[in-house]
């Protein structure tokens, strides 16, 4: 405009109402570093969609950055890149009915529960999860037309096989977990049943987060076209639950991680608390843990 008009620069900014700092003003290089940083955080929540500010800063640690979560967060809110807050729960009212039960070291207590699914083609698909309470480990994600409880028993083994045996199995009432072969097996093998009360999901908690994890950031974000194709990407995702993502409850620590940092188990720490609930499918052992438990907490 000064060329056109002949006109001092003063003279244009003061017909443009525009305030002579602004024409003069170089804006500062963003340091390399910082840049860097910052391209590195979007690349991780690019790469893990699904995981919040707090444990992608934890991930940036792990390779060695300083950072910390407050410009981890400021960066994902300015690319967009934020996770959707989740929907307010309503709490349940009133007391529970089954004792409160915590696993003590690992292979403790294990957690086995189904869920389902379909494929792109037609046809429902089963998926047959199994945990490990304390570490969190998945020792098995398992996908088929249909699942019974032979087919439970060899996955059971095979699990057993590369991890070690578990004190107690927990598990709802489901016809494969309470079958006949399943309950002779686990009492020759003296692993205890922990049967939660029926129509009571939250007695059986660790296995029921982990199921929302798995629908959550697997299940609704990929498209199965088969059954195969489906056993490949859970067997993917489940490495990448073990190994990769970190856990809020184990100090921001992947499964794995946690696993090998977990102390051997005690004398004395064999037994958790079960269900209140007197089956006839548990073991003798089993049931007298019931009983005395079930005397202790009624002294109380």
């Amino acid at each position: 405009m000064q060329a056109a008009l002949a006109c001092s620069g003063r003279a244009v900014c003061r017909w443009l109402g525009i305030h002579r700092s602004t024409q003069r003003y170089e804006p500062r290089t963003v340091p390399k570093r910082k840049q860097l940083l910052e391209n590195e955080i979007v690349r991780l929540s690019r790469e893990h969609p699904t995981l919040g500010y707090k444990k992608i800063a934890g991930l940036l640690r792990e390779l060695g950055h300083r950072v910390g979560k407050k410009l981890v967060q400021r960066v994902r809110r300015e690319e967009g890149l934020q996770v959707p807050a989740p929907k307010a729960k309503i709490r349940r009212q009133g007391r529970s009915t089954g004792l409160p039960t915590k696993a003590m070291h690992r292979n403790h207590v294990w957690s086995w529960d189904f869920v389902s699914d379909w494929t792109e083609r037609g046809g429902a698909i089963r998926i047959f999860n199994l945990i490990d309470e304390y570490t969190r480990e998945c020792h098995c994600i398992h996908a088929d037309r249909k699942i019974r409880a032979e087919d439970v028993l060899s996955l059971l083994k095979e699990a057993i096989a590369r991890n070690g045996a578990p004190h107690f199995i927990r598990s709802d009432n489901g016809p494969e977990f309470i079958a006949k072969t399943i309950q002779k097996w686990l009492a020759e093998s003296k692993i205890g049943t922990l049967y939660i009360d029926p129509g009571c999901p939250w007695q059986n908690g660790y296995v029921e987060s982990f199921n929302s994890r798995f629908r959550a950031e697997c299940l609704n974000r990929e498209l199965l076209h088969s059954l195969s194709e489906s056993r490949v990407v859970f067997a993917d995702w489940r490495d990448y639950y073990n190994n990769q993502r970190p856990h809020r409850s184990l100090g921001l620590l992947t499964p794995a991680q946690f696993a090998k940092q977990s102390l051997p188990a005690g004398p004395g720490s064999g037994r958790a608390t079960p269900s209140l609930r007197r089956t006839p499918h548990s073991s003798t052992s089993t049931q007298t843990d019931r009983n005395y438990s079930h005397s202790k907490w009624t002294s109380l």
